[in-house]
């Protein structure tokens, strides 16, 4: 199975922007302006549970494809963002074998072991914990692109510092606290 990556999607201008991109755009794109911001984003993507994404999911993904730091995507870059969306819906919707519009720990870990992670029960439970406000013991698809995107942007930092591939780092503190920077949302 493949999974989103770290490239974040293309934004090829000579790439053709298919009309369904164009319809969405233009709906996602309330106040006309050519450009889609956060707000407008969070208002036309649904989670499954009834409730619209997070802010920080589309703050999230609003910076993954914003490549000139405006703060919003132009048609474009929402080509790539929508594209990215719907290959981490179909992770998602491959893990949520119940069909509920969430992932439960179970699902998470088979989700996250697929991908290449050996992670502990009790870390699965965790990073439910950490990413349920609701507190159902289960994540979203929102919740879940966040939580994804963060453990690959960790792993990366972490790759590079672990230069002699042992699964170990030392780290200074400043270096901590910018990664941790680095990779918050």
């Amino acid at each position: 199975m493949a999974y989103p990556t770290t490239m974040y999607g293309a934004t090829d201008p000579n790439c053709p922007v298919s009309p369904e991109v164009r319809q969405w755009f233009a709906i996602v794109d309330t106040d006309g302006s050519g450009s889609i911001t956060a707000t407008e984003l969070k208002s036309a993507l649904a989670n499954g549970q009834g409730g619209t994404f997070s802010d920080t999911a589309c703050n999230l993904m609003i910076g993954l494809f914003d490549k000139d730091n405006s703060g919003t995507i132009d048609l474009l870059e929402f080509q790539a963002l929508y594209n990215y969306i719907n290959a981490w819906m179909g992770v998602f919707h491959g893990f949520d074998h119940d069909n509920s519009g969430s992932i439960q720990e179970n699902e998470l870990n088979a989700a996250l072991t697929q991908m290449g992670y050996r992670l502990s029960p009790q870390f699965i439970s965790f990073l439910i914990k950490k990413n349920d406000p609701t507190r159902h013991s289960s994540i979203t698809v929102d919740q879940f692109i966040v939580l994804c995107v963060r453990i690959q942007r960790f792993t990366d930092a972490f790759r590079i510092r672990d230069t002699n591939k042992v699964g170990t780092i030392t780290i200074g503190f400043e270096d901590f606290l910018s990664i941790l920077f680095d990779c918050s949302i």
